[in-house]
């Protein structure tokens, strides 16, 4: 028996069927909090216990330094959507529908580009060319365990060889890919799979972001203004 004041199922509104994936970078938040603990502890300090200039140029320093901290640590994220790519980096927001995407590159940096050509940068999936070292080198190491395990089990009398050589080749351990190539797979997935639907067309926004640049500039005027009139 149904009760009058609840809604039927087929009154409510739909679900979302899926979330947006965000690729954020865990070294940059972790520097960009340790940053903004150093301004703030330095900052506050001059503030409170500085002398004749001192405070107003921590004042402006910080309203300075603070913008671009989290506009270069905090603030950098993708949003890869069933239907779109945002891109959010220091100073812009870019909306890019995949049927306008026409590629992801990987080189020294992991950048998007639209049909137009014009190229984004995709400032919280850098490149880490240590990190691809490292998985290039497990990668050769697997391989050449698998190639020695294989002679092994070849070798091998009433089966003991193949379960010795089954043992070396699970020695080496980790990705055989760098997690910023990782994620740029992840994503060229995503554009093979949405990129000609009718629901992922549209045009490409870009917007600046003036939270960021206001304060930024307004603290850089500042520190000037004291600095020459000191």
């Amino acid at each position: 028996m149904t009760t009058p004041d609840h809604q039927s199922p087929a009154s409510q509104p739909p679900v979302p069927t899926h979330q947006d994936r965000i690729y954020r970078s865990p070294m940059a938040l972790a520097g960009g909090v340790l940053l903004l603990l150093v301004v703030g502890w330095l900052g506050f300090d001059a503030l409170f216990q500085g002398h004749g200039r001192a405070p107003w140029l921590a004042l402006a320093g910080m309203i300075l330094a603070v913008p671009l901290v989290i506009a270069f640590t905090l603030r950098p994220a993708v949003f890869a959507g069933e239907d779109r790519l945002r891109i959010r980096n220091p100073f812009r927001v870019i909306s890019l529908p995949w049927g306008e995407v026409a590629s992801l590159r990987s080189g020294y940096s992991n950048e998007v580009v639209a049909k137009s050509g014009t190229k984004y940068q995709l400032w919280s999936v850098p490149v880490s060319l240590r990190a691809r070292k490292k998985a290039e080198a497990r990668k050769a190491r697997a391989a050449a365990e698998g190639a020695r395990g294989a002679g092994s089990a070849g070798r091998g009398v009433g089966g003991l060889g193949a379960l010795g050589g089954a043992g070396r080749t699970g020695a080496a351990t980790g990705p055989t890919r760098a997690e910023t190539d990782q994620v740029m797979d992840e994503l060229r997935e995503l554009l093979d799979r949405r990129g000609e639907l009718e629901s992922a067309q549209g045009e490409v926004t870009v917007r600046w972001a003036y939270e960021v640049v206001a304060p930024a500039v307004a603290g850089a005027v500042l520190f000037a203004i004291l600095l020459a009139t000191g």
